[in-house]
């Protein structure tokens, strides 16, 4: 049964459903333009859904907006308040205009810019629709303003359209592609080589292979002080290594010039200069991929976006000339608002032209404006926030402590929203300190200047806490310490022993060290990815989902055995939305779950594991709890200092290990959603040469024809031999031009 609409409401809706569409266009690319690169300053995940829906909505609207003007205002019950014919024609390009959308963003993810074909196609479409409505009142009095904000339009959207097809993969590595280079010429050689040969010439070839110059850099710069940076220098070696080492994203070679430059560059700097150049580096990409930066950034673009603005601003003044006495008051307004808005929108997408690091990079490469690049350095905004520098933290202690009510996680699974209620709920976010940069990079720097082949930067890279154990030979007194890293055992299976030993270590020891900071971190930042990234982590995470899962349940299992001390009442969600209202409620709350967890893990401590938990329960489940205890245990029996170094090294090695393994576009694909520590450990891991990216043997072999002369008697008969091989060659060369 159809239920019927009121007409009164059908009459508002058709009388004011065109003037609401275009303002809703226009406000929906005011929020892009100003809110697209909070997505890459913070990872909060109601701020990215926010962005998300209003990109959708965006493109929508405008085309549906199209739409209506297009269709016409048949329906408008009293006709005074009907758009006029020429009105409803002038809006429409500056839905073109909108469809072209704002300057920071093209694509929300990757796989939209797979889609530029659509996107093509789409701004045909429009551009015909446009097209037909403007036909369809080609005598009205707008027609001059209407035709600029047309081709006004038309740039835009082929500013975005372009961008698209920019930043899709395939033409992304595309446009990397060397020039083709056939090496050198062999059969010239060949045919030399034979001519000589017949005429009774000694000859060989000597082959003489291209030099590694400075391949071992390391033994260079071994003892050599960092030096720092100034921010200019920053940003622009940001750019070059982003121009050189864009092509990890996707999986392209480099050579051993390349790796040795880089090396070089990153074991002279301090670690938050390093730190400092990745992250521009990391923009540079993202402004790439995400954004119009990329095609802008050119004469053609440069030429375009200054005919665009000009374009609307004449229309405005061909507009505010014009007599408008026919047209209603307000759609007169409404016209406005669309001209005003769209030189707004230009004025501010020129702003973020000037503050960009791309120009930046372009003032520096002239004489007369390099001094206009280092202002612009000291005053530019956007170099103070160009990713969250935030890491996500979750713990499995906490997770088992703090379980919701069943119907909870029902009605959460029924619409889809489980996971986004396990994020909202039990992670939690701490900020990057400097020396937690330091110590990862002084890490990495240890492992690279012991990384001068290809074999060892690869034996290196492939270690998953092994290599770093090997440096202590004490830990082999430990057999559940050397088989918790081993190659028999997968990396989820290792990641969450160590994290679950990392918890028991941590609570049930108070000391003050700063490794032991680190440990923590690490090990609920690696935590997170294993469990709220699978997609990021997929390449290493084999069945963690079902080890976690299983894990966790014997965990529960463990702890409802000591209610009520582990087991208030369950307050969990209410006490995260509490921290946002009460944070001193929320602080003691905090409190009391600490204790818990303190608590939580004396029990695990106290459990015996004389026997070995798979002898008992057999394999069917994956859990690892009490295996953790037993290498948990092991660990403890260490001196305090020395247990927390061994274990800070390990959790980096795991971290590096995930870094290096992950696919490239997964790291991408992090850049918009506020980025991740692991990103910058695998950017540092390429730009030390610790991976398999690097092609590290010499270039191309030169070969050179050796004569031997000394069995000739005179210079005479040595002319008459080489005269005789040049003949030679001179009939092969006529044969095969016969041929």
């Amino acid at each position: 049964m159809a239920f019927p609409i009121p007409k009164r409401l059908k009459k508002l809706w058709d009388e004011w459903n065109l003037r609401a569409a275009v303002l809703i266009s226009l406000f929906f690319q005011i929020v892009l333009i100003f809110s697209a690169k909070s997505r890459k300053q913070r990872g909060n995940k109601i701020v990215i859904a926010i962005i998300w829906s209003v990109y959708l909505l965006a493109d929508w609207i405008a085309a549906f907006s199209v739409g209506l003007i297009s269709n016409g205002q048949s329906n408008v019950y009293d006709k005074k308040l009907a758009v006029s014919t020429a009105i409803a024609a002038f809006w429409a390009p500056f839905l073109l205009v909108h469809l072209g959308g704002p300057d920071t963003i093209t694509a929300f993810s990757l796989e939209d810019n797979e889609l530029w074909i659509r996107h093509l196609l789409g701004l045909v479409i429009q551009l015909l629709a446009v097209v037909y409505v403007f036909s369809q009142s080609i005598s009205n009095e707008f027609w001059i303003p209407t035709v600029l904000v047309f081709f006004s339009g038309a740039i835009k959207y082929g500013e975005r359209t372009r961008a698209l097809y920019k930043a899709c993969l395939s033409n992304f590595k595309s446009s990397m592609l060397p020039k083709p280079d056939s090496g050198p010429n062999y059969a010239q050689l060949m045919e030399e080589y034979s001519a000589m040969e017949a005429s009774g010439v000694p000859v060989e070839i000597e082959i003489v292979k291209e030099t590694e110059k400075g391949s071992r850099v390391s033994a260079i710069l071994r003892d050599h002080s960092p030096e720092e940076l100034k921010d200019i220098d920053v940003v622009l070696n940001g750019y070059r290594f982003f121009q050189t080492f864009k092509g990890l994203i996707v999986e392209n070679m480099f050579s051993f010039r390349e790796r040795n430059e880089s090396r070089k560059f990153f074991f002279q700097r301090t670690a938050i200069d390093a730190f400092k150049v990745m992250e521009v580096e990391l923009n540079f990409i993202y402004d790439a991929l995400y954004t119009k930066m990329d095609t802008v950034h050119s004469k053609v673009g440069y030429l375009f976006r200054f005919i665009s603005f000009l374009l609307i601003l004449v229309s405005l003044q061909q507009f505010y000339f014009h007599s408008k006495h026919n047209i209603y008051h307000l759609d007169v307004v409404v016209t406005y608002i669309l001209l005003i808005g769209a030189v707004g929108l230009e004025v501010v997408a020129l702003i973020n032209l000037i503050v960009s690091d791309w120009m930046i990079v372009l003032l520096n490469n002239h004489k007369a404006t390099k001094f206009l690049s280092a202002v612009l350095v000291r005053c530019s905004v956007a170099r103070k926030c160009r990713w969250s520098n935030t890491m996500s933290q979750h713990s499995l202690i906490n997770f088992c402590l703090k379980e919701r009510f069943r119907w909870i996680n029902e009605v959460a699974s029924f619409f889809g929203l489980r996971d986004f209620l396990d994020e909202f709920q039990y992670k939690n976010t701490t900020a990057i300190e400097n020396n937690l940069k330091e110590f990862i990079f002084d890490e990495l720097k240890v492992k690279a200047l012991k990384a001068d082949t290809r074999k060892e930067a690869k034996e290196i890279y492939s270690a998953k806490g092994d290599w770093i154990l090997s440096d202590h030979p004490s830990h082999y007194s430990y057999p559940s310490i050397s088989s918790s890293v081993s190659e028999d055992v997968e990396y989820d299976e290792s990641l969450l022993l160590w994290h679950i030993a990392t918890e028991l270590c941590y609570h049930t020891s108070s000391d003050g060290d700063t490794n032991r900071k680190f440990c923590k971190w690490i090990s609920d930042y690696m935590l997170y990815l294993l469990v709220m990234r699978p997609t990021l982590m997929s390449a290493v995470a084999g069945i963690a989902q079902i080890r976690y899962q299983d894990t966790c349940e014997e965990a529960k299992k463990f702890f409802l055995r000591w209610q009520p001390e582990l087991h208030p009442p369950a307050l969990s969600v209410l006490d995260e939305c509490l921290k946002f209202k009460c944070p001193k409620f929320w602080n003691r709350s905090q409190e009391r779950q600490l204790k818990r967890q303190k608590l939580a893990c004396e029990k695990l401590d106290n459990v015996n594991t004389v026997v070995k938990p798979n002898e008992v329960k057999g394999d069917r489940s994956k859990s690892v709890l009490f295996d953790a205890c037993i290498l948990a245990r092991d660990l403890k029996d260490m001196a305090d200092e020395k247990r927390w170094k061994i274990m800070s090294k390990v959790w980096v090695e795991l971290m590096s290990y995930a870094a290096s393994h992950c696919r490239p576009n997964a790291h991408a694909q992090q850049l918009s959603r506020g980025g991740e520590l692991i990103v910058f450990v695998w950017l540092l891991m390429a730009h030390f040469g610790l991976g398999d990216q690097f092609r590290i043997e010499a270039g191309h072999a030169r070969a050179k024809l050796m004569f031997d002369f000394s069995c000739f008697e005179s210079m005479e008969e040595v002319e008459s031999k080489k005269a005789e091989a040049e003949r030679r060659i001179r009939v092969k060369g006529v044969e095969g031009q016969t041929h």
